[in-house]
């Protein structure tokens, strides 16, 4: 037992001292690497010192030539600028003198500048006051040329433009005469009255002579005092309804109208009838106005049922109510006792004809035709050419500028635009100039005529006077040495007062004065 315990006690013992002997021999071991391993240390770092040292001085042998090399390339560099530089300097200061020498200059011309301006100046100045004494020099010269001549410079400038523009008119007057005194192809003109024959042909109807007289006798029944009423009472009132005169005839039997609304007289007729079926009503003005109005609107409602008639009868489109109204008022409207209403019919189916032979539109032609006279259902009321008033009206009711045209071209107011104005001039002659159309003394149409010629060949400087189209114008040609164009004007107008004042013709007629120079040579 002790013996066990002593054996483990050397056991621990000897384990003891082989630790203790290891850690003595690791320990060794250790500082032995650790000098080693120092010394290793100590020869690295003496290289490495001894590669700096020579390094640093490679490198301070290096930096040393890098700067000498960059010193010399700085001062060759530095010798270049400085030679630029100086290159410049050279140049600013030329610069400099040439800027100076310029600003000198420029100083020199703005004197001479303002010498100029002021001279500009005082030059503006005398045209200024020389315009002004212009301008009052020609006011001073228009006024005593005014004040000579009796007439101020607009109206003198109005009357050279109306001049011109009359001029104008004369040379186009002229220019067509030349055309029709040159003559038409002669198988045209045969061809024309050949196509004329077939439509008059054709055409199988008649229509009575009618004429509108002026004086409506009294009523059965009525006298003359009970139709007038107090203070012919009466009377204004059916004139204020009619927009007719009415005036006692002289033999006190009847009434005479004046005026030219062919409905208006109409109305008088029949509100005269109506009196004499209700003669208490002459005692009533009230009751009179009342039944002329009431007639007048029915008149109104007859007359457009005529115009459709016209319309229906010609199997053409109706047209707006406006002008199928005037086409009915034609009813009451006569031209040398030809009803009008008829005749426009007669020349509408005339016109259709004509343009069926030439391969033209029927239903224009007849459309022109009918409406070719509705402008004399207006020339009561408006002034000027039958043919122009009812152009206007039927461009502004919208009908085209082809049927527009023949109607204001068909008495030659406006220039033919197309084949269907010449055939509604063409069929307004044929209607009018048929025999039978149109009645009237041949003693007083002689007369008429020879009353027309004799008034316009008393005036000073006309030559000749010849009345044409029925007495609707009279062509005057002047003396071209004694006339001028300007005369001319004048004499136109003079003739035409005069042929108002002497005469009575029913419509218008057109005074045309012709003035043309003649150069006449003789061969021998």
């Amino acid at each position: 037992m002790v013996s066990s315990v002593s054996l483990v006690a050397l056991v621990l013992a000897f384990m003891a001292a082989g630790v203790a002997f290891g850690r003595l021999v690791a320990r060794r071991r250790a500082e032995l690497a650790l000098a080693s391993t120092n010394k290793w240390l100590e020869s690295i770092r003496g290289s490495g010192a001894s590669e700096c040292a020579e390094i640093r001085r490679g490198a301070s042998l290096t930096a040393r030539e890098e700067a000498e090399m960059a010193g010399a390339a700085f001062d060759a560099v530095s010798l270049v600028r400085e030679t630029e530089l100086s290159g410049r300097d050279a140049q600013l200061e030329a610069r400099r003198k040439t800027i100076l020498r310029l600003e000198g200059e420029v100083v020199a011309q703005r004197k001479r500048m303002d010498v100029v301006q002021a001279g500009k100046k005082a030059l503006e100045e005398q045209a200024r006051r020389a315009s002004a004494e212009a301008a009052a020099f020609e006011h001073d010269r228009i006024v005593t040329l005014e004040s000579r001549v009796g007439t101020s410079r607009v109206a003198l400038r109005n009357s050279i433009i109306e001049t011109e523009t009359e001029e104008a008119r004369v040379a186009g007057v002229q220019l067509l005469r030349a055309m029709d005194q040159s003559g038409a192809d002669p198988e045209h003109v045969r061809h024309a009255k050949r196509i004329m024959g077939i439509a008059v042909g054709r055409f199988s109807g008649h229509y009575l002579t009618e004429r509108l007289h002026s004086t409506v006798p009294l009523p059965p029944g009525v006298t003359l005092e009970q139709l007038s009423g107090s203070d012919e009472s009466n009377l204004r009132a059916v004139e204020a309804v009619a927009n007719v005169k009415l005036t006692p005839t002289e033999g006190r039997d009847g009434i005479r109208m004046e005026g030219l609304d062919g409905v208006g007289r109409e109305v008088v007729r029949r509100t005269f009838t109506w009196i004499g079926r209700n003669p208490r009503a002459t005692g009533d003005p009230g009751a009179i106005t009342r039944a002329a109005r009431d007639i007048a609107k029915a008149l109104d409602r007859e007359l457009l049922d005529l115009g459709r008639r016209a319309f229906a009868a010609l199997e053409i489109p109706r047209a707006h109510d406006q002008i199928v109204s005037l086409v009915g008022r034609l009813n009451y409207r006569t031209s040398f006792t030809q009803n009008q209403w008829k005749h426009a019919i007669e020349a509408a189916f005339l016109c259709g004809m004509m343009a069926d032979e030439l391969d033209l539109d029927i239903k224009i032609a007849r459309r022109a035709a009918l409406m070719h006279d509705i402008g004399k259902a207006l020339t009561h009321e408006l002034d000027g050419s039958h043919a122009v008033i009812g152009a206007d009206y039927a461009r502004r009711l919208g009908e085209s500028e082809m049927v527009a045209n023949a109607i204001g071209a068909h008495h030659t107011d406006e220039p033919f635009s197309s084949p269907y104005a010449y055939l509604v001039a063409a069929a307004d002659a044929m209607s009018g100039a048929r025999p039978g159309a149109r009645r009237q003394m041949e003693d007083n149409y002689v007369a008429r005529l020879d009353d027309l010629e004799r008034i316009t060949r008393g005036f000073r400087g006309v030559e000749e006077a010849y009345a044409v189209q029925g007495g609707r114008e009279v062509r005057i040609y002047v003396s071209e040495d004694k006339v001028d164009d300007r005369a001319a004007i004048g004499l136109s107008s003079e003739i035409a007062r005069k042929i108002s004042a002497e005469m009575t013709f029913p419509g218008q007629i057109r005074v045309t004065v012709i003035r043309e120079m003649r150069a006449i040579e003789v061969a021998n």
